[in-house]
């Protein structure tokens, strides 16, 4: 075999092991920094650790601004899809310039751009999936939306719960710890996530929604849903007496 020829055999093996263009991004929210890290806002950084340990990898490649990760996987329906994760290193209110880059540079439609955060108005351990919808105050969706141009793209929301008070500091809120009691509901809703992201993959958001909506832990022989589980419109969104809040102290970090 000459030179030349090992050359285009190695060459050939290393395209084989290099991944898939990516058809979805999973993008997580947070803050970087330790600091951070277990407060509130950094839900959607927390719930990525439950993926990259069901899954086996870790979000260490920097690009677009974020630590990334390619990953195949393997849907509920047998099919694969070669995903993105993200954690955008821009600070919340910046998410958008990560996502925008990423979704932009490999041509991935908005309706393939999952994204993972904390919600102030969800209970404690509370999930929720929408397939669209306003920023209701969070500055990394809004970043988000506007780097995309369109508001129409998959969430899984994490409830973190509201302030005790009114009067309470919202910033101070969700940039704060929540107690043990809280973090385990809202870990035991950040487990549910890969198993949800897999089902909007293959089935869509109100087949996804129809399943994870609501508590992670539902009380001992409640057979039903809770009162917030009402039916769901076509894009998977729970229609509730009491509509979600739209809007939030604007200067979130």
């Amino acid at each position: 075999m000459s030179l030349e020829e090992i050359f285009r055999l190695l060459e050939r093996k290393k395209e084989e092991k290099r991944p898939a263009p990516p058809t979805w991004i999973v993008c997580g929210l947070g803050n970087p920094g330790a600091k951070y890290e277990t407060s509130r806002h950094n839900v959607g950084f927390e719930t990525l650790r439950f993926f990259e340990e069901r899954f086996g990898f870790r979000t260490t490649r920097l690009e677009f601004k974020a630590l990334t990760a390619r990953v195949i996987l393997k849907l509920p329906d047998g099919k694969e899809e070669s995903v993105l994760f993200m954690r955008p290193q821009t600070f919340m209110n910046n998410s958008g310039e990560a996502v925008g880059e990423a979704a932009r540079f490999y041509k991935i439609p908005p309706e393939h751009v999952l994204i993972i955060y904390d919600d102030v108005s969800l209970e404690e351990g509370h999930l929720r999936i929408r397939a669209k919808g306003s920023d209701g105050g969070h500055n990394g969706i809004k970043s988000i939306i506007w780097h995309l141009g369109t508001d129409v793209f998959p969430r899984i929301k994490l409830g973190v719960g509201s302030p005790p008070t009114k009067e309470y500091d919202m910033v101070g809120w969700v940039l704060g710890q929540p107690d043990e009691e809280a973090r385990k509901k809202i870990a035991a809703a950040a487990a549910k996530a890969p198993d949800a992201a897999l089902e909007i993959m293959a089935c869509g958001v109100p087949a996804a929604a129809s399943r994870f909506n609501g508590p992670a832990i539902r009380p001992a022989g409640s057979g039903k849903k809770p009162a917030g589980d009402k039916e769901r419109s076509e894009d998977g969104a729970v229609q509730e007496e009491a509509q979600e809040t739209e809007s939030r102290e604007e200067s979130l970090s």
